[in-house]
């Protein structure tokens, strides 16, 4: 096996590690990772997995990156990885886009077993990755990378680097200043700059689009059994999701419109969150039916409707990725037929919180006869009181 065009696309990728000097948040928790175990890194195209796994090659003495893309399909991983450490001496890999490989994931658990060393991968299909982790039991570990936290925009983009916010001191109004004077970075944020390769794209709008075309003509057929018809409904469901206002798209709502059954919808608006596009959440409170709301990953519903008549939704898409980044989990509220109630409900030591989302004339009126330990309003703008936290803050808690 001629190693030579992999040695050299190694040392170019540590070459570009050792340049990029801005990191992560996920650099440290990868880096101080001990064990035995596989770790995989999951996350949206374009969330920066490559350049993290070039870094921590560039940070390991023992390391090769392997970039799985530039090989044939069928290529035999374990002999592969076998012949580099018997040649070379390597005991950590970094391997970029497993799922390239026919076989890439299932040879992890061969390596494992045979070969005494450590992987780190990575994939943008979170159903490979979910399957990896179930079919190597205890020897894989999944990371996931999102997008830039709006902590992280701040930090990459505009080198403002502030410390995270703890989740009590956000409860309780304890702000610094600096915090909220950051609002005005928030709107470029939403709009596109969440998104790594924004950094070197002054018009990412475009390539966003390019990569949901790829998620739905590629990564999802990979993944599920589809007849080509069915990739047409898959773009309809998007634009269906994206050109709608947020309260009632759930199973029910995308099988009506879409003319296809809820098993469908499921499979679908499943194989969209597995692809980091859709955000379905589900309902908090008893006697409710267990459908999802589903929203999208922000910055997609750009992509069908302008920024103003986006605003609502964009909103809550913000809510949900930052929970998901924080690991606390969110639940949307779904009343009785009339009742107003507040947007989400979140799990707290000192009891459960609910928030009501909305712009900055946002008031309290959807909390009538609503109980909850905490009742707070998240509103764009930097107005802080004691039941009012500007919107912008949550992207500090990751």
């Amino acid at each position: 096996m001629d190693f030579t065009s992999l040695l050299e696309l190694d040392r170019l990728a540590k070459s570009t590690g050792h340049r990029l000097t801005a990191r992560r948040v996920l650099y440290e928790t990868l880096r101080r990772d001990a064990g035995r175990h596989f770790m995989g890194i999951s996350g949206p195209r374009g969330a920066g997995k490559t350049i993290l796994l070039q870094q921590l090659a560039a940070a390991s003495e023992d390391g090769c990156y392997v970039s799985l893309d530039t090989l044939a399909a069928d290529t035999d991983l374990f002999a592969l990885l076998k012949g580099l450490v018997e040649r070379y001496g390597f005991r950590r890999f970094f391997l970029d886009e497993v799922r390239f490989l026919k076989d890439g994931l299932g040879a992890l658990k061969k390596i494992y077993d045979f070969l005494e060393v450590r992987v780190i991968f990575t994939s943008s299909v979170a159903l490979r990755m979910k399957e990896s982790a179930h079919d190597l039991a205890r020897r894989v570990r999944i990371h996931r990378l999102d997008y830039f936290s709006f902590r992280e925009y701040l930090a990459f983009s505009h080198g403002i680097h502030l410390p995270r916010l703890s989740v009590e001191d956000f409860l309780a109004g304890r702000i610094d200043p600096a915090y909220l004077r950051t609002v005005d970075r928030w709107e470029p944020y939403l709009s596109g700059g969440l998104m790594p390769f924004a950094l070197d794209e002054p018009e990412p709008m475009p390539l966003l689009k390019s990569t949901v075309e790829t998620v739905i003509a590629r990564d999802i057929p990979a993944t599920l059994r589809l007849h080509v018809d069915e990739l047409d409904t898959l773009r309809r469901l998007l634009a269906f999701v994206g050109r709608s206002a947020v309260d009632g798209i759930n199973y029910s709502s995308l099988s009506k419109n879409l003319g296809i059954t809820k098993y469908k919808a499921e499979q679908y608006v499943r194989a969209f969150e597995d692809a980091f596009l859709l955000l379905p959440l589900f309902p908090q409170g008893t006697n409710v039916l267990r459908e999802p709301k589903v929203l999208l990953m922000p910055p997609v519903r750009l992509l069908y409707r302008e920024r103003e008549e986006a605003r609502g939704g964009l909103r809550e898409d913000f809510v949900a990725l930052a929970m998901r980044q924080t690991g606390i989990p969110l639940h949307y509220l779904k009343g009785t037929r009339g009742q107003k109630t507040p947007d989400f409900h979140i799990p707290h030591a000192g009891g459960s919180v609910v928030l009501e989302v909305g712009g900055k004339g946002k008031g309290r009126t959807q909390f009538k006869g609503f109980q909850a330990d905490r009742k707070i309003v998240l509103a764009e703008g930097a107005a802080l009181a004691a039941d009012r936290r500007p919107l912008h803050l949550l992207g500090f808690l990751a």
